[in-house]
């Protein structure tokens, strides 16, 4: 008699039975579900896994579509598989690297022995296409990690080989489609006919690799110009390649070589001539009177203002600092969300008039009083704090809103200088898989609510997505704006946080919905050596976020 295994299936929280051995595909069939643009993927157990997963245990399955963040990344690698498979196919020799997130895609650079024309391009999408409409199915091997990387190396895959030589796993996953092998450090799709929308154009001197957007999944996400993020990403990546440090397998040679010190002292020089390069700047514009200083959660804001404040002071110039926060509005004239809830985050929870008036009161020279907001009244209150500017004194807020023109919409923008703070991830796992710059941003804010605000790792994951949500609708869209760009991630910052990172992850209970995502942060991190936090300066701009920083928060 055939043995069966039960299956829970949350989506519908019906039972089935299926041949012990089935894959998640046989499971959902026998589901009785219907998922527009899905399954990409699942949670079985609240942890992800692809369709080719195989049960041979009882097992708790939630199937996951396109517009699900794993879903998402799923379909992600499996376009970058037919991607690099379509270039292989067309030209040889050829090299292929996912780089930059930008533009609502990806860049890619590409090295084919030829400039990247239109023409180029569109046989690219051409045979992208034909693989897709081919239906090929995208088969998931395990092999020993030493075969692996005999494998990749006959490839002459180097960035593959690297990585594999230094993880120290004893087994490896690789996938296949059509002849065509890769590794990705996350679950693909199953057959390419389900990638059914992408886009590819000529981007400077490469590509950009559009995919759905994951609020409207018919549609392509829509091109946003991002010219001066890409500098900075195209920056940080020339000063890279002087290093010879693309990639986590770069990165872990380094460490196993003895070389991290030299590593971080670089690092940390690098960020510090690029402050004062920002300083310089706001001391070559005469007028300036106020400098902004913006960025997403766990971006370094903080650590970037002192550490601006500081060199902005080396070139005579004295910051002064005030708080938005003590321009919040009464509670009761506070902006609702959908859910009926205070959105404090919403730019008209703030005293714009007062702000622009207090504003432009201090820049004619007049004396004003600060206001101070009472969190426990809700209710904005006159501090007795006055404050008048001198001739070299210059404002430095920072803030969510700090780009949005509407801030400061009666300041003329001569007296202003804005500066966008980010974690941009520069370093890839390998040539084909990017790091998503917000795993950086999430891992450095589970340390910090965990150290500094007692919040549990389970916590800080269930209320990432609305930290995500407020992002994209009041910093991202303004983040061109800026007069300068910070790059506040280093290149051996996840060797570093990695050690305070892993213990946080593994508190959060199996029974969770936040486990599939600790759990994909915990495989993530297991990529990469760590580096002892005894090796960073004080002044560190991690500092903020391991503790141990000379500066007073």
């Amino acid at each position: 008699m055939e043995k069966l295994v039960k299956v829970h299936v949350v989506n519908n929280n019906k039972e089935v039975e299926v041949p012990i051995g089935s894959n998640l595909e046989e499971v959902y069939a026998l589901s009785g579900l219907e998922i527009e643009h899905g399954p990409i993927s699942a949670h079985v157990n609240n942890k992800v896994e692809g369709m080719h997963y195989r049960l041979y245990k009882q097992k708790q399955v939630e199937f996951l579509d396109v517009c699900s963040s794993s879903g998402s990344r799923a379909y992600t690698r499996s376009l970058f598989f037919v991607l690099c498979k379509a270039v292989h196919d067309l030209f040889t020799p050829c090299k292929v690297a996912i780089d930059i997130p930008v533009s609502n895609g990806y860049f890619v650079n590409l090295n084919i022995g030829r400039p990247i024309t239109l023409d180029v391009v569109g046989v690219i999408r051409r045979r992208m296409q034909e693989i897709i409409d081919a239906a090929l199915p995208i088969h998931r091997y395990e092999t020993t990690t030493e075969e692996a990387i005999e494998m990749f190396d006959r490839l002459h895959n180097r960035s593959k080989v690297k990585l594999l030589k230094s993880t120290g796993r004893l087994f490896t996953t690789y996938y296949d489609i059509d002849g065509y092998v890769d590794y990705y450090y996350g679950s693909l799709l199953t057959n390419t006919s389900q990638l059914y929308l992408f886009g590819l154009e000529k981007y400077f001197d490469g590509l950009l690799l559009r995919l759905p957007s994951r609020e409207h999944p018919n549609e392509l996400g829509e091109m946003t110009h991002q010219d001066k993020m890409f500098g900075i990403f195209k920056e940080h990546h020339q000063w890279q390649d002087i290093l010879g440090l693309r990639t986590i397998g770069d990165l872990n040679e380094t460490i196993i070589n003895g070389h991290s010190s030299e590593l971080i002292q670089i690092s940390e020089a690098l960020q510090e001539k690029k402050i004062a390069n920002i300083a310089d700047e706001i001391a070559q514009r005469k007028g300036v009177k106020l400098v902004l200083i913006a960025g997403p959660s766990s971006s370094g804001k903080t650590t970037t203002c002192k550490r601006l404040s500081v060199q902005l002071a080396v070139n005579g110039i004295r910051p002064v600092g005030i708080s938005l926060d003590d321009y919040f509005l009464d509670r009761d004239k506070t902006p609702k969300d959908e859910k009926g809830d205070y959105d404090f985050e919403h730019l008209h929870a703030l005293n714009l008039p007062l702000l622009n008036e207090q504003l432009s009161a201090l820049f004619r020279g007049e004396e004003i009083e600060l206001p101070r907001y009472n969190f426990q009244k809700g209710m904005s209150e006159w501090s007795g704090k006055k404050l008048q500017l001198k001739g070299n004194e210059v404002l430095v807020v920072e803030g969510i809103h700090a780009l949005n023109p509407e801030l400061t919409s009666e300041i003329p923008n001569d007296q202003i200088f804005r500066v966008y703070a980010s974690a941009l991830t520069t370093i890839l796992l390998d040539n084909h898989n990017y790091i998503p710059t917000t795993d950086n941003r999430l891992l450095r804010r589970i340390i910090r609510d965990y150290k500094y605000r007692g919040v549990s790792a389970q916590e800080t994951i269930r209320r990432w997505p609305s930290v995500r949500a407020g992002e994209n609708r009041w910093i991202f869209p303004f983040q061109e704006n800026a007069d300068a760009m910070f790059n506040t991630a280093m290149l051996f910052e996840l060797a570093v946080i990695k050690s305070q990172a892993e213990p946080l992850l593994e508190q959060v209970p199996e029974n969770s919905k936040e486990h599939a995502e600790a759990y994909r942060l915990l495989k993530f991190l297991r990529y990469i050596r760590p580096i002892p936090e005894t090796q960073i300066p004080p002044t560190s701009l991690l500092r903020e976020f391991l503790g141990g920083s000379s500066f007073k928060y």
